[in-house]
């Protein structure tokens, strides 16, 4: 006599882990917020500054800068969290390939960093002097500039004269800038107890020797002060990049570990289909 199929014994039955299934949608959940976050105060950013200012240096513009990263930090935690919560390999694929790649980028950006040091600190140099010819034209960049002067006691590129490659501080007879041949108020040397910074300090320290401008502000370039920052802070600088790789590596395990599980229900599904009128399976 034949035996009735047990419709819960096989049907009911599934290899899609909720708890993996929901992890990874709320780990790339948290993510996509934080991009969401990043492009609003990047679009913010844009939006408040002067059209003029906001075209002259968008190669070197911090919020345009935040909006990309933004943007690809979105699109990639998009399809890791529709990808979850629908339970598309598709998607989840697309999401462990970029994120696979981003990995890859960094981990071959370090090497070559580490290799090409010279190489690498060219670069670094024509985007300091980029940044220093458009100091005055994004408020951002700016303040950006002035904050890394102050905090490592530095001034320029390679040098407090580097600042002559900025139209508002060149030491050129015919600029008629009133901080002709003078420097950033951040490149000064200030005492603790200042209670107001004078930010015309810098004025004519572009015409002073260095040991002369060496009495008011930093002489010494922040290319040097940030690879002697970098040198002593290897450990710090390991524990960051650790710190931007466990997501990253954790997020492409979730998702292969899922997708093997969905392809598995689906070959699940298919048997079950296949033997479904056979009453004697």
């Amino acid at each position: 006599m034949a035996r009735r199929p047990n419709p819960t014994s096989k049907e009911d039955f599934s290899f899609v882990s909720p708890i993996l299934k929901y992890l990874l949608f709320i780990f790339n959940m948290i993510f996509w917020v934080i991009a969401m976050i990043m492009i609003s105060i990047g679009v913010y950013a844009r939006v408040t500054k002067h059209v003029e200012a906001a075209m002259a240096c968008l190669a070197v513009d911090p919020a345009i800068l935040l909006m990309i990263i933004g943007i690809v930090m979105f699109m990639i935690t998009f399809c890791g969290c529709v990808g979850s919560l629908r339970e598309n390999i598709c998607l989840l694929q697309m999401f462990s390939v970029c994120l696979t790649i981003i990995f890859l980028l960094q981990l071959a950006s370090g090497v070559l960093g580490f290799v090409f040091s010279d190489k690498a600190r060219e670069k670094v140099s024509e985007i300091i002097n980029n940044a220093i010819v458009h100091y005055r034209d994004d408020l951002d960049l700016q303040n950006l500039i002035d904050y890394g002067q102050q905090e490592f006691g530095c001034c320029g590129g390679i040098s407090y004269k580097d600042w002559s490659q900025n139209i508002y501080f060149n030491c050129s007879a015919e600029n008629p800038s009133r901080e002709r041949c003078s420097v950033p108020f951040s490149c000064c040397l200030h005492s603790t107890d200042e209670a107001v910074i004078n930010t015309m300090c810098g004025q004519g320290m572009q015409d002073l020797d260095y040991v002369k401008a060496g009495v008011f502000i930093h002489t010494n370039g922040c290319i040097d002060k940030l690879v002697n920052w970098i040198h002593g802070n290897l450990f710090l600088l390991g524990g960051i990049a650790l710190g931007l790789a466990i997501p990253q590596l954790v997020g492409i395990l979730l998702s292969q570990i899922l997708i093997n599980q969905i392809k598995d229900q689906i070959e699940l599904q298919k048997y079950n289909l296949q033997h479904q009128a056979d009453i004697w399976h």
